[in-house]
């Protein structure tokens, strides 16, 4: 870990605000002080992934608690989104250190252009010595908030900078096999696989109630990084210095898989599908077992009111979903493609329906 160069480290709300709501310039600080530190001397880079932008706007709009209605989470979110980064600015600041804020939405790194967009800025803003403040853009997208999880778009932006390390930062300083709270229960120090934890009952959102997530969010987000080639350590927010600089603490997730395309991660784990399409048995075995691109032939059902590079969920003739790609053609389009060859189509329509209906550079099978 301490070797690790390149480190995304995400903070959850309840590190970063009072109970009431509100930041807490004192924790703020001292987050950055331990950030600052172990990037000081250029060896390490870090990107943040910080929650806190509905949480710090709740006192400011003199509301007692997150709300439950969408319309109050945005407005709470588009307050706080600025108090948050104007405290961060102020607080690297103190060492000399430039942040930039990126706000994303799931659109921006499952499509294409927006995903090479997005890595793009990420990459210069590090070239040129500024540190990346990473959040949803919880002010516009109604899918992530009521998703919630910036633990999994910390797992995704990981594996989009190429981390060497990701760091979960909780109020709780690892995993443990039981109720932290009870006794007899013991922290786990090491996750070498799925199989390591089967047996552990996960809680969700903690005590504080201004986040979302909790452990189960945090362990799937480790589960994603992991399989992705990227270790993960969990631990609380107190120890994130020794969780940089290699010391023992919270819950070390070793690396299970190899990088992928990084579109594919973030079409499997962030996308939300605007639609499905129902295949034959011979087009689930195309796509599942040869990894072929989808092809209008093969397709018997559409379902849904999406555009031409949208996510859709594709499905066997028993209604499971099997895999999701971005699609080429808009729904109203689609139903008189179906069962015929591109050929064909080609023929009767126009050379530009002589094409997949899903490349399979843009389709990830999703495994169960």
């Amino acid at each position: 870990m301490a070797e690790a160069h390149r480190v995304v480290v995400k903070v959850g709300s309840s590190s970063l605000t009072t109970a009431s709501g509100g930041l807490d310039a004192d924790r703020v600080d001292a987050l950055v002080d331990v950030l600052a530190r172990h990037r000081s001397g250029g060896e390490h880079e870090i990107v943040l992934v910080s929650s806190g932008a509905i949480a710090a706007g709740l006192a400011p709009l003199g509301l007692r608690r997150r709300p439950k209605d969408l319309a109050r989470q945005q407005a709470a979110a588009s307050v706080g989104q600025g108090l948050l980064v104007a405290r961060y600015t102020a607080s690297f600041a103190r060492y000399g250190i430039r942040v930039g804020q990126i706000l994303l939405t799931t659109d921006d790194t499952s499509r294409r252009a927006h995903h090479r967009n997005a890595s793009r800025t990420l990459d210069k803003l590090l070239a040129m010595g500024a540190l990346p403040i990473v959040n949803e853009n919880d002010t516009v997208a109604t899918d992530e908030i009521r998703f919630g999880d910036n633990d999994r778009l910390a797992a995704l932006v990981a594996h989009l900078v190429r981390a060497d390390l990701l760091v979960l930062l909780s109020d709780v300083d690892g995993l443990y096999d039981g109720d932290p709270a009870a006794e007899g229960t013991a922290r786990i120090g090491e996750v070498r696989g799925p199989a390591d934890i089967a047996h552990v009952k996960i809680g969700s959102a903690g005590k504080a109630g201004v986040g979302t997530g909790g452990m189960v969010t945090k362990v799937e987000a480790a589960r994603i990084a992991a399989a992705a080639g990227i270790p993960v350590v969990l631990t609380s927010a107190s120890h994130a210095s020794d969780a940089l600089a290699g010391r023992d603490t919270g819950t070390y997730f070793h690396a299970t898989g190899r990088r992928s395309a990084d579109r594919l991660l973030w079409l499997q784990h962030a996308s939300a599908p605007r639609g499905a399409l129902t295949l034959d048995e011979g087009a689930v075995r195309a796509v599942v077992e040869g990894r072929k691109s989808l092809l209008p032939a093969g397709i018997a059902a559409v379902e849904g009111d999406f555009i031409a590079g949208d996510p859709v969920e594709l499905r066997d003739p028993a209604g499971r979903a099997v895999a999701r790609g971005l699609v080429n053609f808009d729904a109203k389009e689609l139903p008189r493609l179906l069962g015929r060859s591109t050929r064909e189509l080609a023929r009767d329509l126009g050379p530009a329906y002589e094409r997949e209906v899903i490349h399979r550079d843009d389709l990830v099978v999703l495994h169960p």
